[in-house]
């Protein structure tokens, strides 16, 4: 959410970016919300000034009482009593003003950082830069599916009689390597320094909302009948959600945490379930890290957080590549994001396996995350990446590491969570 100030001071910045984004159907919004802000302020100006009479009434009546003028200081309390009648309509109206500039502030995007190009949707993200070798091995490369199956690793169809599409059971070593994934990127970010962290899998409405746009929970949030609570889409915001109205002490930035959960996604939308797949489902595990930062560090946290995921890759021999989003492909709340990208030898391409993106003091300014510094209080920035979000990494572990003769090696990082296993044989 931005700050109002920056909306009263430059609208036409606000109204630029928008259409960076091509959201011009939201410009309207920031009309609305100059209007309702100077409303809001004509209440205050007029409530104060009705308290301000208040105070000069009640001291009248004081004097009126003393000089015996009974009748006058009546008069005077029935302005009084009018005044605080009027006091109570403009309070609530005060309220109904707030909640509609809230609502709308909500869905005016984040100013994008400089840097981000234009582009309307993913299509037109710009790639940066690539690591590892791409190799094509001179044999063919069957489906991730059909590999998992070969390794007795998966069973789709037990899962959709239990839960439907877009669900799985991991078995055997497909399902170890799945957790020895987890464990090294774990390990891999504690080295890093991050301090580990296990989050609430369930968020109340209120943390939802303060860590994304409605279209966002619209197509990802799976909701408890019932409650307040919303089953977690990404660890994130479980994390995020962890500092709600707080007040840091400067001294104490930067918070670093790295968390393990399960995640729940609707995935509705154009992309939809794949029947037969793990590349795209409901449910699905992550290794995340946020950064909770001063303004002026969160470049350079931008920077280490998607650092730290190529590494990781790269520590597993998997080649990657770095995708800068366009404004047209950038959530809202975001100001600057970038996708690691794992290569495909079976499809001879890029795919996503995770996400790193710079929030500013968008998330912040929303969830009441605030800094007590030498020059006062101010709102913190926010970032968030992916480490690891199997078992879609296993797409590319599978397909990197396949053999000719059908085993897959397993890279020596993950051997030790492997009872030193070095590679998966049928």
């Amino acid at each position: 959410m931005l700050d109002i100030k920056l909306i009263r001071s430059n609208p036409a910045l606000v109204k630029e970016n928008m259409r960076k984004k091509f959201q011009e159907n939201k410009l309207i919004l920031v009309d609305e919300v100059l209007a309702l802000d100077q409303k809001n302020r004509d209440i205050k100006q007029e409530v104060e000034a009705l308290r301000a009479d208040r105070n000069k009434i009640s001291k009248q009546i004081g004097a009126l009482m003393a000089q015996g003028k009974k009748e006058a200081a009546e008069e005077l309390k029935d302005r009084v009593n009018k005044n605080a009648k009027r006091v109570a309509e403009l309070s609530a109206m005060e309220r109904e003003v707030e909640d509609k500039i809230r609502t709308r502030m909500l869905s005016i995007p984040n100013i994008m950082d400089e840097t981000v190009p234009v582009g309307k949707d993913d299509n037109e993200n710009v790639e940066l830069e690539r690591f590892g070798e791409m190799r094509v091995p001179n044999f063919e490369i069957p489906y991730h599916v059909d590999m998992m199956e070969r390794f007795a690793g998966i069973d789709l169809d037990s899962a959709r009689k239990v839960a439907g599409n877009g669900f799985y059971y991991l078995m055997g070593d497909i399902a170890r390597l799945h957790s020895a994934v987890i464990s090294y990127a774990r390990d891999f970010m504690i080295e890093k320094g991050f301090t580990y962290c296990i989050p609430p899998y369930m968020i109340r409405s209120s943390v939802v909302t303060g860590v994304m746009s409605f279209a966002e929970m619209d197509a990802m949030m799976y909701k408890i009948e019932g409650e307040d609570l919303y089953l977690i889409g990404t660890s994130e915001h479980s994390m995020i959600g962890k500092f709600q109205d707080s007040l840091l002490e400067e001294d104490a930035l930067p918070q670093t945490l790295t968390s393990y959960s399960p995640c729940f996604r609707k995935e509705k939308g154009a992309h939809g379930i794949e029947e037969r797949g793990v590349y795209r489902i409901h449910q699905f595990e992550k290794q995340e890290m946020i950064v909770v930062c001063h303004p002026d560090e969160s470049k350079h946290w931008y920077d280490e957080l998607w650092k730290n995921t190529v590494a990781m890759f790269q520590s597993l021999d998997i080649p990657v590549r770095t995708l800068e989003c366009c404004s047209g492909d950038l959530a809202d709340l975001k100001m600057k994001s970038v996708d690691v990208e794992a290569w495909s030898p079976r499809q001879q391409k890029f795919f996503e396996v995770g996400s790193c993106s710079n929030l500013g003091d968008a998330q912040a300014r929303r969830l009441g995350i605030r800094v007590r510094g030498k020059e006062g209080k101010y709102f913190a920035h926010t970032l968030n990446n992916t480490v690891v979000a199997p078992p879609r990494m296993l797409i590319a572990l599978l397909e990197n590491n396949l053999q000719e003769d059908g085993s897959v090696r397993i890279p020596q990082p993950l051997q030790m969570y492997m009872g030193n296993q070095s590679k998966i044989t049928t």
